[in-house]
C-alpha cells in the first residue's frame, strides 16, 4: 500500500483496524436539521467524545476546526427537493479536498437507481484520481431504485458493498441486513473493511447500540453514523458509548451505562 494512503487511513481508523465516523454532510440534503445548526459546537462535542473521523462538505471544511478527528471531505452531492434525490453528482474535486487538508474522500453510489450508471462512471474515474495522490476513498453504497423492494435486503446489500469495493473503494459504508448472520455473508463478500450508516434516527439508545454491536460481531469494521450522534441530547457520551463497542469490545448494557440509560 502506497505510504501517504497508509497514513491517512490510520488517522482514520484505530489500531484494531476499527473506526468510529460521524458524518455530518446532511446539510446539503436536508438542510440544517437539529444539531447542524451550529456546527463547530456539535463537533466540539464529538471531538470531546474522542470519534475518530468525521465527513463534512468542502464549505463547511473551511471554517470549522475538526481537531484530532480524521477529516474525510465528501464528494457527492444531491438534495431531498430535487427531480431526483437518488442522483448523487460530483461536487468537489480530489484536489480540493487534499487542499482541505483532507486525510480521505467519500462519494455516493445508489446501486438501482435510474443514473446508477453515471455514478458508477464518476466513482472509476474519482477512484483512478484519488490513487494518484494516496488519498483514501470511502464509498456510501446503498441499493435504491425502482428494481429494490428493500435496501436492507442482504443480497441487495452484499452486492452493494462488493461493487464499491470491486471498483476500488478503500472503505465501504452501507446498510445493516437486520442480523448478524445475514451481515457476516456482506463481510465476507467484501475484501475490504465494511462499516454501516445508522439511517433514520431510531426510537431508543438500546436499539441502537444493539444493531452496532451486532454488525461488530459480524465483523464490521465500525460504523458512519449521524444523526443518532449529532441529535442525541449528549452527542458525547454517545460516541464515547460507540468508541466502547466499536473499540472496546463492550456489550449493549454497558454502552449504556455511559449515556446513562437502561435497556
Amino acid at each position: 500500500m502506497d505510504i501517504g494512503k497508509k497514513r491517512r487511513l490510520n488517522r482514520i481508523f484505530g489500531k484494531d483496524g476499527k473506526s468510529v465516523i460521524v458524518p455530518m454532510d446532511h446539510g446539503v440534503t436536508i438542510g440544517p436539521v437539529e444539531g447542524l445548526a451550529d456546527m463547530q459546537q456539535t463537533i466540539d462535542k464529538l471531538v470531546e467524545g474522542g470519534a475518530d473521523a468525521i465527513v463534512i462538505h468542502k464549505g463547511t471544511a473551511n471554517y470549522v476546526d475538526t481537531g484530532k478527528m480524521g477529516l474525510i471531505i465528501h464528494l457527492s452531492g444531491s438534495t431531498r427537493v430535487g427531480p431526483d434525490p437518488n442522483w448523487k453528482v460530483q461536487v468537489c474535486s480530489v484536489t480540493q479536498a487534499l487542499k482541505l487538508g483532507a486525510d480521505g474522500i467519500s462519494i455516493h453510489v445508489n446501486m438501482g437507481a435510474p443514473q446508477e450508471p453515471y455514478m458508477l462512471e464518476r466513482m472509476g474515474k474519482i477512484v483512478d484520481e484519488a490513487s494518484k495522490y494516496g488519498l483514501p476513498l470511502l464509498a456510501m453504497m446503498y441499493p435504491r431504485g425502482p428494481n429494490i423492494k428493500s435496501e436492507h435486503d442482504p443480497e441487495h446489500v452484499k452486492h452493494a458493498a462488493r461493487l464499491g469495493a470491486e471498483l476500488g473503494a478503500d472503505i465501504i459504508k452501507t446498510n445493516y441486513t437486520g442480523s448478524i448472520e445475514s451481515f457476516r455473508e456482506v463481510v465476507k463478500g467484501c475484501p475490504v473493511p465494511v462499516i454501516i450508516a445508522g439511517g433514520p434516527k431510531t426510537k431508543n439508545s438500546a436499539e441502537f447500540l444493539r444493531m452496532v454491536y451486532d454488525s461488530i460481531q459480524a465483523g464490521g469494521a465500525g460504523v458512519s453514523i449521524g444523526r443518532n450522534v449529532f441529535q442525541h441530547k449528549n452527542p458525547t457520551a454517545m460516541v464515547k458509548a460507540l468508541k466502547a463497542i466499536v473499540h472496546e469490545k463492550a456489550t449493549v448494557e454497558e454502552a449504556l451505562k455511559i449515556l446513562g440509560e437502561k435497556e
